[in-house]
């Protein structure tokens, strides 16, 4: 069995759009995409940043809500070299739950980037350190009066009303232009050994469709349909 980072390192080659197409073709349900996410850092949708890493993941809670676990230290002290944060926010909240501060020192200790299902704010300062940053959207008030983080390392459902979907600590997150997509660890190496076939055969259509193929003949011939 391929260990994490060789995982990784194997994902790193490829785009969001490629893994999500390899899940597709596993029956894994959206091809593992994550709807409503964003790159609004280091530049909003465009360049050439990627993120990949073994999710992180940090429930939010509301404030109100005594009921559940309160977590002990901050959870930023406790993301591990690498790890691609995933943030939980409950809804509907219209304040931000990460700030410039927290990027500040995610990326001294090594994250690969943040992914919130919720808001962020300090937009320029994420931007000033080159931090990668997903979300729902951005504001300007601090969550503190609302929500408050309550565990980490355990299942966070993505807030959504058109898709059910549960991020595991350590699946592995994909993210850049086109997207944020949740591989499960389980998955991984199937996925990956189905990418280099359904590339090789898109390749092949692009280059039969810059000869004068038609779109229909080309998906025909090399992929099969």
């Amino acid at each position: 069995m391929a260990q994490p980072a060789e995982i990784i390192a194997e994902l790193q080659k490829w785009s969001s759009c490629d893994v999500a197409d390899s899940l597709s073709k596993l029956k894994h349900p959206a091809g593992g995409f994550l709807e409503g996410l964003t790159m609004y850092s280091p530049v909003f949708q465009a360049g050439p940043t990627k993120i990949v890493g073994q999710a992180f993941t940090v429930k939010f809670v509301p404030k109100a809500d005594e009921s559940a676990p309160k977590l002990k230290g901050n959870y930023v002290d406790q993301i591990p070299k690498g790890a691609v944060v995933f943030i939980s926010q409950p809804p509907p909240h219209v304040n931000a739950v990460y700030g410039g501060l927290m990027s500040l020192r995610a990326q001294a200790l090594g994250a690969a980037g943040v992914v919130i299902d919720g808001r962020l704010r300090d937009l320029q300062e994420h931007r000033d350190l080159g931090f990668p940053m997903f979300a729902k959207g951005v504001g300007t008030t601090a969550g503190g009066e609302v929500c408050r983080p309550s565990e980490v390392n355990v299942p966070v459902e993505l807030a959504s009303t058109v898709q059910d979907v549960t991020i595991q600590p350590g699946d592995y997150i994909i993210a850049d232009i086109d997207g944020v997509v949740c591989l499960p660890s389980a998955l991984a190496e199937k996925c990956l050994a189905a990418i280099p076939a359904i590339a090789a055969a898109d390749a092949k259509c692009a280059e039969a469709i810059r000869g004068g193929m038609s779109v229909e003949e080309a998906f025909k011939t090399y992929r099969g349909k």
